[in-house]
């Protein structure tokens, strides 16, 4: 016994661990503070365990990581409460637009602001706005707000509604004003809606879709192709890979990572497109050197580096959470499932998608659940009917805008291609979700969410212990 105990550890399992122990430590701080002297204990404490790096010191590894995601959570905590004394009073606040204006029903203009300055004071989050009228806002401008700051909401600190634009500055940012011309020339060639649904898959711009279409979508299950992820970032980093790999292999990486690099600075840092980012970079830097980054590494050290940054994805961003939980069933679940049932054999693209869907959708149907207290019955049949065309028509809507702004006499046959594939995803999206059948309510208390979730985790051990299977080889860029 005394043995096993003293057997060095993989370096790898520590970072697991380390990682994992953090995020439950962040997670506590909601509800229990620490002082920085405990943060400073837990730093000896997981510096111990990863020099050591011995079974025996695994649990002071995960003490340590856990103190120090308190210390990092209450810090945050106490940073939030500062906004406390201004709530209910009307207040003149400074701030950066951080992502596309929206629209709501009764006319008012919605975005939130980020870099938050009341009274001279800097304050961390971000506030949701909405004002009546006034100049075009786009994301990057700084502006000057006045209203009555009320309580936050998800990941808000806190919002002014019906506020007043007392200033406004265009940031001049050349990825949106590049964005924007773009997307102009996109538009001159596709109709609507077919063209702000091809905006969505190219930039991941969907403020422009018709609210009964975005509708239609959740209802089927497909706001995932519209919304900057993940799944938009790993077809075009594929499909940069592939070609880049006749010039050369360290061509492919670099090419690829300043796609990723661009891909982001035009769609804005979201929390689903901070994870796409940081784990799509690393799995090519791994993929380049050789080496071979295990999901469950991967998945809780990307998870991590997102929550140093804000701890509140983790407290109250349902999409940074179905953004994890998505990707564990890509990386995870989906491979187990394929070797279970096919073996060897090298998925094609129909069953990897099918395959993909199904596990995305398990996992992240208990939280969906818990949360929206909705279910899609049609997600898993409207993903194997439209993702197989989606990279086709990222490929044609993006050649509809090009040949719009080389060849505008082309303007109008440029963009039929696009349009008939963005017809019929429109057409199967809207027939699927107007079935009878189509979602249903249904109630998921938390204990029932978290047997969910164990039933899941028992599932997966079952199937890796039956299949053997080497999780490393799952590589989403791949």
């Amino acid at each position: 016994m005394l043995y096993l105990l003293r057997r060095k550890v993989h370096i790898s399992y520590v970072i697991a661990f380390s990682c994992a122990g953090f995020l439950a430590g962040v997670f506590i701080a909601q509800f229990l503070g620490i002082s920085v002297l405990f943060g400073l204990a837990g730093l000896v404490f997981a510096g111990l365990g990863v020099w050591k790096r011995e079974y025996a010191y695994i649990p002071v590894v995960i003490l340590g990581a856990s103190l120090l995601g308190m210390w990092r959570g209450t810090d945050f905590v106490g940073q939030l409460d500062q906004y406390y004394v201004f709530y209910g009073q009307e207040i003149q606040t400074r701030g950066v637009v951080s992502d596309d204006v929206m629209s709501d029903p009764s006319g008012l203009r919605q975005f939130p602001v980020k870099t938050v300055t009341i009274e001279g004071i800097r304050l961390p989050g971000k506030l949701q706005v909405s004002i009546s009228a006034g100049p075009t806002i786009r994301r990057g401008d700084t502006v000057i707000i006045k209203g009555t700051l009320d309580k936050g909401f998800s990941t808000y600190a806190g919002s002014l509604l019906r506020a007043g634009l007392m200033s406004h500055t265009p940031a001049g940012d050349p990825a949106v004003a590049f964005r924007d011309w773009f997307v102009a020339a996109v538009r001159k060639t596709i109709k609507e809606p077919e063209a702000s649904l091809g905006v969505g898959f190219l930039v991941g711009q969907k403020t422009a879709l018709p609210p009964d279409l975005m509708s239609a979508m959740q209802v089927a299950g497909l706001t995932h192709i519209v919304v900057a992820s993940g799944y938009n970032l790993t077809i075009l980093v594929r499909l940069s890979r592939r070609l880049l790999m006749k010039v050369s292999k360290y061509a492919a990486m670099a090419g690829s990572i300043g796609l990723v690099a661009c891909f982001i600075a035009v769609t804005g840092l979201s929390p689903s497109m901070t994870r796409a980012g940081l784990v799509t970079a690393l799995g090519l830097a791994t993929w380049y050197y050789g080496r071979k980054f295990h999901p469950l590494v991967l998945l809780p050290f990307a998870a991590m580096v997102t929550v140093i940054w804000n701890p509140q994805f983790l407290w109250d961003d349902m999409g940074w959470l179905l953004s994890f939980t998505a990707f564990a069933g890509v990386m995870i679940v989906a491979p187990l499932l394929q070797r279970y049932f096919f073996d060897t054999k090298k998925p094609g693209t129909i069953r990897q998608i099918l395959g993909e869907t199904v596990a995305a959708h398990l996992m992240t149907a208990p939280i969906i659940i818990a949360g929206f207290s909705q279910i899609s019955h049609v997600a898993i049949i409207s993903n194997v009917l439209i993702l197989p065309f989606v990279p086709a028509a990222m490929l044609s809507t993006f050649i509809a805008g090009v040949g719009a702004l080389l060849v505008p006499i082309s303007q109008p046959i440029v963009g039929l291609p696009a349009q008939w594939l963005l017809q019929y995803i429109t057409m199967v999206t809207r027939y699927l979700s107007e079935l009878p059948w189509a979602q249903s309510e249904l109630v998921l208390p938390t204990g029932a969410l978290v047997g969910a979730y164990i039933i899941i985790i028992a599932i997966c051990v079952y199937l890796w212990r039956v299949t053997k299977l080497d999780l490393r080889e799952a590589n989403i860029i791949e």
